[in-house]
Order: C-alpha cells, then sequence, then structure tokens
C-alpha cells in the first residue's frame, strides 16, 4: 500500500529519547517521595500525555500527580541542554517521504517540548501538521488523529499512523487507520502485533516501502 499521508508518533518513534523520560520520571518520583518506578514500568506509560501517565504509573490522586509532573518538567529541562539524537536514518528518510506525501506528528509530547526538540533537531520542515498533549485528548483516545484528518480534509483509511507504543495502534485502529509498528521503541513487538499493523519495522527507512 502506498501513502500520501502519514503521521508519525515522536519519542521513541523519530527520536530517541526514553532513556531521557527514564531518568527524568525516576528523579521526579524521587523529589516527589513517591517509590520509585522500574525502568520498564515508565516505558509502558511513554506515549501517554504526562498528567494522567504519572496518575497511572504512581496511582496516585491529581494534587499529587500535579506535583510529581513539575518535578518531572523541571528535571527534563535541566537535562534538556543537550538534544536526544535521531533514530539511525531518521533525517535520510524524511526527507525521502516528504518528495512523495504529507506529514505529520501526533504526541504525547506537550507543544513547548515538541517545538524544542524540532529546534535542536532542525525537522519541523518535515512536517507540515502536528498535535501535542495540550491540544488534544490523551492516547489512546483518537482525537489527535481526527483532528490532523480533518484538517487535511481526508479519510482515516487515507492516512498511516506510525508509532512505538500499543496506544499509538490502539489510537489508529479505533477509527480504521492503517498503522505501522516499529521495533525499536518501548513496547514490546509481540503487543504491537495484537493491533494488526501493516508491519513492524526495524528500521525507519524501511517506510520508504510506503511512498
Amino acid at each position: 500500500m502506498k501513502f500520501e499521508y502519514i503521521i508519525f508518533d515522536w519519542d521513541g518513534t523519530v527520536m530517541d529519547s526514553a532513556a531521557k523520560i527514564v531518568s527524568c520520571m525516576q528523579k521526579a518520583a524521587q523529589l516527589g517521595q513517591v517509590d520509585i518506578p522500574t525502568a520498564a514500568q515508565v516505558e509502558h506509560i511513554i506515549g501517554i500525555s504526562l498528567h494522567p501517565a504519572i496518575k497511572q504509573l504512581f496511582s496516585i490522586n491529581d494534587t499529587k500527580a500535579d506535583e510529581i509532573v513539575a518535578h518531572y518538567k523541571s528535571e527534563f529541562l535541566a537535562q534538556d541542554q543537550t538534544a536526544c539524537p535521531l533514530f539511525s536514518k531518521a533525517t535520510e528518510t524524511l526527507v525521502y517521504l516528504k518528495k512523495s506525501a504529507r506529514l505529520a506528528v501526533a504526541t504525547g509530547k506537550a507543544r513547548r517540548g515538541l517545538e524544542r526538540a524540532w529546534a535542536k533537531t532542525d525537522t519541523k520542515r518535515f512536517f507540515e501538521l502536528s498535535r501535542c498533549a495540550d491540544e488534544a485528548e490523551s492516547k489512546p483516545s483518537s482525537d489527535m488523529l481526527l483532528q490532523i484528518i480533518k484538517e487535511w480534509n481526508i479519510e482515516p483509511e487515507q492516512a498511516l499512523m506510525v508509532g512505538d507504543t500499543i496506544y499509538d495502534m490502539q489510537m489508529a485502529e479505533n477509527i480504521g487507520m492503517p498503522r505501522v509498528g516499529v521495533s525499536y521503541g518501548v513496547h514490546d513487538k509481540v503487543e504491537l502485533l495484537k493491533h494488526k499493523p501493516l508491519s513492524i519495522i526495524d528500521s525507519l527507512d524501511m517506510m520508504k516501502i510506503y511512498v
């Protein structure tokens, strides 16, 4: 299948940021005096918007979640002097896809965080649309995707969602949007396959077959 519209998740799909997210979440837990989660526990909630992700991760109320969110954001900014790297061949692949497809991002990052990541990696130029955690309902809600395809004036089956988590797969599956999982992100290939992706790719440059 070939697609003229492709929507990417960001963290764990285009940018290799999982280790930083885990580190910041563990530090936030320490500062908030809650049990420090394992790397696997944090990786499980990557992709969900920050506040609901923290509530789920620590099983805490809104007030305590607000506190942990503040600690997390502070720690993330403190570590943000050096940008997380893009995955191998990401820029090369985006250049290639942009020649024949229209690209967008649907991310659990806040708008400010995505803009910082784009600025540090010179990648904003590839994406004509984006939806962030502070502009839509959290994944696995399909809200981000629905907003994007509404602007494109297309049907769900005309676009392709690419992501590394079950939440990416679920939000596309819920509206009948084709989807591709990536094997190098935070969620297990077996879990991704439960949501019937067109394929699981091992490198971003494998996306070239879809345009």
